[in-house]
């Protein structure tokens, strides 16, 4: 076998090893982050009003 052909086919397996990889790391890593809001008390006129329509 030629170096050529050898080239060719190892970095061919490389890319489907690699790809293989990632593809297994977005199966198992989760897809959202669990994020904590902070629920503050609205300080003016335009904040309730946009709160109660939020709330609705």
């Amino acid at each position: 076998m030629d170096d050529f052909k050898l080239k060719v086919l190892l970095s061919v397996l490389g890319g489907v090893v690699f790809s293989f990889i990632f593809i297994l790391l977005a199966f198992v890593l989760p897809l959202d982050k669990e994020e904590t809001q902070l629920i503050t008390k609205p300080k003016g006129k335009l904040e309730q009003i946009s709160q109660s329509l939020r709330n609705r």
